[in-house]
């Protein structure tokens, strides 16, 4: 195998900036920030802005638009009725 062409696949915590929700596994992504870990040590850090912390989705607090409803109002509203 040839050398130094594969990434440097290394131990990486994430952490969602808006949950606090932090967890580490293996990783190549690049980032400058680190962060101490839970065992002392640091590691790299890369912020994430969603995870399933934070994401509607996970969190059961998605909202259904209700799209049909909102354009018979704006037509209502505006004068703009079916003709």
């Amino acid at each position: 195998m040839r050398q130094d062409i594969h990434p440097n696949y290394r131990p990486v915590v994430f952490k969602d900036i808006s949950g606090e929700l932090a967890f580490m596994t293996r990783s190549t992504a690049q980032t400058n920030e680190t962060i101490e870990w839970e065992d002392g040590k640091e590691y790299p850090l890369v912020k994430l802005d969603v995870s399933s912390a934070t994401h509607p989705f996970y969190t059961g607090k998605q909202t259904i638009m209700d799209a049909t409803g909102k354009v018979e109002r704006f037509r209502q509203r505006y004068g703009m009725g079916k003709k």
